[in-house]
């Protein structure tokens, strides 16, 4: 008996998207059983949106997060040498891209175990896509410090680095409008500034400008899921 094979499975980026899953990956999801996901209530969501003649009861799941044991890995695979495929799917966009996901993603590979990528969306890329900042050079550093002194010295860091390659960084939605004040506050006014909110939903808003304009905006982004993006010149 063959090795099965994991599948990356990505996720919507939120609820009611604009855009319709690929077949293929609707017929994937028929066939496999046995998910990893990051969480249980968001990965069952998904699959029963995109496939609800599928019953809840054959799902067979581990979840991984930062609150699993690492030494549980290595047994999440277990499947795939029984000849069973299997599905990783993250909370949100694609497995393994700023996602816990990785790390099993590796251990595959150490087992040997097939490792199959499917298309889908990642609010990075798809932020980067439409930034028209750099793409031949970027770096995205994940959040940026809570403390408010090590943020604004992190903002001035990125600027400087900003010039050659794109800075891309996330925020907890909720706080959203506070990281933009800071933006606009420590940035120059000639540095470029992206931020794209709620990609691939109906109320997707991307929008790229100066500092010096920015600090016009009247929009406000709390709680809406956003990627930031910045660029000197």
């Amino acid at each position: 008996m063959g090795k099965g094979s994991l599948y990356l499975i990505p996720n919507y980026l939120g609820e009611n998207p604009n855009h319709n899953y690929d077949l293929d990956i609707i017929k994937m999801i028929k066939q496999i059983n046995h998910f990893i996901f990051e969480n249980e209530k968001p990965g069952r969501a998904f699959i029963k949106k995109i496939y609800p003649e599928k019953k809840q009861s054959e799902i067979i799941i581990n979840t991984l997060n930062k609150y699993t044991k690492t030494e549980s890995f290595k047994n999440f695979l277990d499947p795939c040498f029984l000849g069973h495929n299997m599905g990783l799917i993250s909370d949100a966009g694609c497995p393994a891209i700023a996602d816990p996901g990785a790390s099993i993603v590796s251990i595959a590979h150490e087992l040997k175990i097939k490792v199959i990528p499917i298309v889908g969306p990642s609010s990075i890329l798809l932020a980067l896509m439409a930034s028209g900042f750099n793409g031949q050079s970027f770096k995205f550093n994940g959040y940026l410090p809570i403390d408010k002194s090590d943020r604004n010295k992190e903002i001035k860091f990125l600027e400087k680095k900003s010039q050659n390659t794109t800075q891309i960084f996330m925020e907890t939605p909720y706080r959203n409008d506070n990281l933009i004040s800071d933006l606009i506050k420590f940035l120059k006014p000639s540095t470029k500034l992206c931020v794209a909110t709620d990609i691939t939903l109906e109320s997707e808003l991307i929008k790229t400008d100066t500092i010096q304009n920015w600090k016009k905006n009247k929009v406000r982004y709390n709680k809406r899921p956003s990627i930031f993006l910045i660029q000197s010149f």
